[in-house]
């Protein structure tokens, strides 16, 4: 297994943090962003047809995000305890550099639910 590196271009749209996935870190999944295969994912279609890295670059309040808050993405936080409205209000609020630092520190792809 490849070790947690600090590296903003492996934040999904989305806001998790692939580059402490153990899949990505396994050499098993290229991310999000290189992984045609995800071309399923609504999330990640929106942005890169809004030309933004992830959600916390637009204005849309993600809570209010049908697209950011479907089905799917409530059945992974709730089993994953994850929280990627906190990721993305990280983003915004300390930039792309300083969540990829976080959560490499923290050896974690997502922010928990409190």
């Amino acid at each position: 297994m490849n070790d947690i590196i600090i590296n903003p271009q492996q934040i999904a749209a989305c806001g998790l943090y692939c580059g402490a996935c153990k899949k990505f870190l396994n050499g098993k999944c290229p991310g999000c962003k290189e992984n045609e295969k995800a071309s399923w994912c609504k999330i990640r279609r929106c942005c890169q047809e809004k030309g933004f890295h992830t959600c916390a670059d637009c204005n849309k309040d993600v809570k209010n995000c049908k697209i950011h808050n479907n089905f799917v993405g409530k059945i992974f936080a709730f089993l994953f305890n994850s929280d990627r409205a906190a990721c993305l209000r990280y983003i915004r609020e300390n930039g792309e550099d300083a969540f990829a630092e976080k959560m490499a520190k923290d050896q974690q792809m997502t922010m928990k639910r409190k």
